[in-house]
């Protein structure tokens, strides 16, 4: 594959992955729209009940002058309570209340905690008392409030914020002790559906446009046949099951190169990643396809078939197998490396068979492949890689590379290819549980 091509793939992959988070951003903004914004447009927090043995309860609210600016000016936010007596709502600056609540008992909000409310559809709110041996005078007498409300039943407050240090009050109307009152706090966010709407529209624009970059490439650059593997000191290549896979040591291989190998693959590392986001997305349409019609698209198996074989080739000169010394082209295509692999394209593929055998079927292979590969498949500390580096530790010190351990590392991750192979639908075969050919 050309220069030119792998750019488009990993620009592609870069698309899926903004438009992918477009999506889940607007999807989050439109759910919090209709889960708690009101008739009016203003975003709520969950209602929560407040009980405390105290005159007054306290919010701090620290307002900056650019924060009020991008929420949208005038910014404005609501409170609504409501308590089996009549309650009084006030905002106030906090200075002032420091005279007022001065040797008054009363709760100041210190914390607000949401982590349990999609468990228990509460949140939890954590106080700090201030002991005092005075009653406060009447709330409504006093002419400090820059916004207040009182009354028997839901009592609304509005208030257009301003910079600076401000206190939320919730007391009783007549300044009596005990507060037990139901309420909330909101902002208003007229603009959040829309924004949402906004970012969902955007996500699927790029999704669609970073998916057909991505087959588009995938189309172009159909995989030519693997070449047949040339005379070799350690040709394995399997049969049977439609995955053909090469893996060639390339002796002498250097005694220390592989101490640098980390650093040399960073190109390749940094490439991968896109590549295999191409193979999900890839995954996920021919799931369907194949559940629709029986057929895997040609292009989209060709471009799968492409980014498993460069893996193959990067894990075989890396820290899989360090079978080569030789550096791994950037290319999705067949042939001219010692490490190579190929799948057979499947004319027909069973519709029921999609459904279950990538999640179900294959339990036991993950199983085994877990412990071969490691926990995270991969570049893991599994046993492919404890083999891999003892081996290279033998090469250090003797320049030989066991040939026994090679056999047994080639296998293993023949075995995680084959699965590879099933669980991406390329096959209907199932992988057989043996390292051989």
């Amino acid at each position: 594959m050309s220069t030119g091509k792998v750019v488009s793939l990993v620009l592609g992959s870069l698309i899926l992955l903004v438009g992918v988070a477009l999506l889940f951003g607007g999807g989050t903004l439109v759910g919090v729209d209709l889960t708690f914004s009101d008739e009016d447009g203003f975003l709520n927090l969950p209602p929560t009940d407040i009980e405390r043995d105290t005159y007054a309860v306290a919010g701090r609210m620290v307002l900056e002058g650019d924060w009020i600016w991008w929420w949208k000016h005038p910014a404005t936010i609501q409170v609504r309570m409501t308590g089996e007596q009549p309650v009084f709502i006030g905002i106030v600056p906090s200075s002032d209340l420091k005279g007022y609540l001065s040797d008054v008992s009363y709760s100041q909000i210190e914390d607000i905690d949401f982590d349990d409310y999609w468990a228990d559809r509460v949140w939890t709110t954590d106080y700090r008392d201030y002991i005092g041996t005075i009653a406060p005078a009447s709330p409504a007498d006093q002419t400090f409030w820059h916004a207040s409300v009182q009354g028997a039943g839901e009592q609304t407050l509005r208030w257009a914020i301003e910079p600076g240090d401000w206190m939320l009050v919730v007391m009783n109307a007549d300044a009596s002790r005990g507060i037990e009152v139901s309420g909330t706090v909101g902002a208003h966010a007229p603009w959040l559906l829309g924004v949402g709407i906004g970012l969902l529209a955007a996500g699927v624009a790029l999704v669609a446009l970073g998916l057909t970059l991505i087959l588009f490439v995938a189309r172009r650059a159909r995989i030519e046949a693997p070449q047949a593997p040339a005379e070799s000191s350690q040709p394995i290549a399997s049969g049977g099951f439609p995955l053909t896979f090469k893996a060639e040591m390339t002796e002498p291989l250097s005694p220390a190169l592989w101490l640098v190998k980390w650093f040399l693959l960073i190109p390749h590392l940094l490439v991968l990643p896109f590549l295999w986001v191409g193979f999900a997305f890839s995954w996920i349409v021919a799931l369907f396809a194949i559940l629709f019609t029986g057929r895997y698209p040609r292009g989209l198996f060709d471009y799968n078939v492409g980014v498993m074989r460069w893996t193959w080739r990067v894990a075989f000169y890396s820290y899989q197998a360090l079978g080569t010394d030789r550096y791994p082209p950037f290319t999705l295509q067949a042939g001219g490396y010692p490490a190579d692999l190929d799948v057979r394209y499947p004319e027909t593929l069973s519709q029921g068979l999609v459904l279950v055998k990538w999640w179900l079927l294959a339990i036991p292979h993950y199983i085994v492949v877990g412990i071969l590969q490691g926990g995270a498949g991969f570049y893991s500390w599994g046993l492919v890689t404890i083999l891999t580096m003892f081996a290279a530790i033998t090469l250090l010190f003797t320049g030989r590379y066991p040939k026994d351990i090679f056999r047994l590392v080639v296998g293993m991750n023949r075995w995680a290819f084959r699965v590879f192979a099933y669980a991406a639908l390329m096959t209907d075969e199932y992988p057989p549980f043996r390292l051989e050919e």
